[in-house]
């Protein structure tokens, strides 16, 4: 299964990269107990992590919503032929996933809205194509909506020091500056509604205009929290943040508050990059989480 109903919401995933990020658990997550990998082996491999390399594995991967008669891309991933001088595993890559939306019935001008839960590398690439040799806007009539603050933080006319230094080198301006130029971008602040029962909310800390989306369509309730989690290691260990987080207390402050939420009205938690199943519940554990179940969505290795 690639796609499930919520509410009057269809959910389909939509690859784009599955396999390894280069990263060992303790640089990925320097704040995680080493225990919670060394216990979570029989769980965590493969789909998060490599038992034999100890290297961590994670998704790039679209959500693609059809809500209301619209149809609506969560986070756009890497990007085809796009140089990432600091970021070499997403360099000048030739994926398909063009031709995986395509199996998920979707053309680019079917697109009506693009929704980037944040502005980095792994997030915008598709926003845009090389046509020739010019970066122009991928779904020609959507409109693309990015968080304010994030359109301003990575501006590079605004002169900030980023915590992942030069990795988001080449983003903007390639995956950001084009879509705003030819007059495609919303750029909101705070929250903004989507429809009836998509609402877009400010959750800042891994970068400062993160975003999560919450659906509550129904009697179900999800909420796509794009890198707010990169493992399920960090629902058991909620103040374990990323090595990628701008302002780690807000991270952890983010993410309690979100999995609280979630835990406490039986949401599916959605994340940008998690493999296997994808999604969870969770529950409180104490003054921490533990996952509940997985989503029905099928593993990426079931898929191929």
């Amino acid at each position: 299964m690639d796609h499930i109903t919520l509410g009057n919401v269809s959910v389909t995933r939509v690859w784009e990269y599955f396999g390894p990020v280069d990263m060992t658990p303790d640089t990925f997550f320097p704040e995680s107990p080493k225990e919670v990998w060394e216990d979570g082996g029989s769980w965590l491999s493969p789909h998060f992590l490599d038992s034999d390399t100890n290297i961590v594995h994670s998704a790039i991967q679209t959500w693609l919503l059809r809500s209301e008669g619209r149809t609506i891309l969560v986070d756009t991933g890497v990007g085809n032929h796009k140089e990432r001088p600091y970021a070499p595993v997403w360099s000048h890559l030739r994926t398909d996933f063009l031709a995986n939306l395509a199996r998920a019935g979707v053309e680019p001008e079917d697109v009506d809205i693009v929704i980037n839960t944040h502005l980095h590398i792994d997030h915008v690439g598709w926003n845009t194509y090389l046509d020739g040799r010019q970066w122009v806007p991928t779904f020609p009539a959507a409109t693309y909506l990015m968080p304010k603050d994030d359109f301003d933080f990575w501006n590079p006319e605004n002169g900030h020091k980023p915590r992942l230094g030069r990795g988001n080198q080449n983003v903007f301006e390639d995956s950001v500056a084009p879509v705003h130029q030819a007059g495609r971008t919303l750029l909101w602040e705070n929250s903004h509604r989507i429809d009836a029962g998509l609402r877009l909310d400010a959750a800042p800390g891994h970068t400062p205009g993160s975003c999560v989306l919450t659906l509550t369509s129904g009697t179900d309730r999800a909420v796509f929290v794009g890198d707010m989690l990169h493992s399920p290691v960090q629902i058991l260990e909620p103040d374990a943040n990323s090595c990628f987080c701008e302002d780690p207390a807000g991270a952890r402050a983010t993410r309690r508050k979100v999995l609280g939420w979630a835990a406490d009205n039986n949401a599916l938690v959605i994340p940008a990059h998690l493999g296997g199943h994808g999604a969870a519940e969770v529950v409180r554990e104490g003054s921490k989480f533990a996952i509940k179940g997985w989503a029905p969505f099928a593993p990426y290795t079931e898929q191929a």
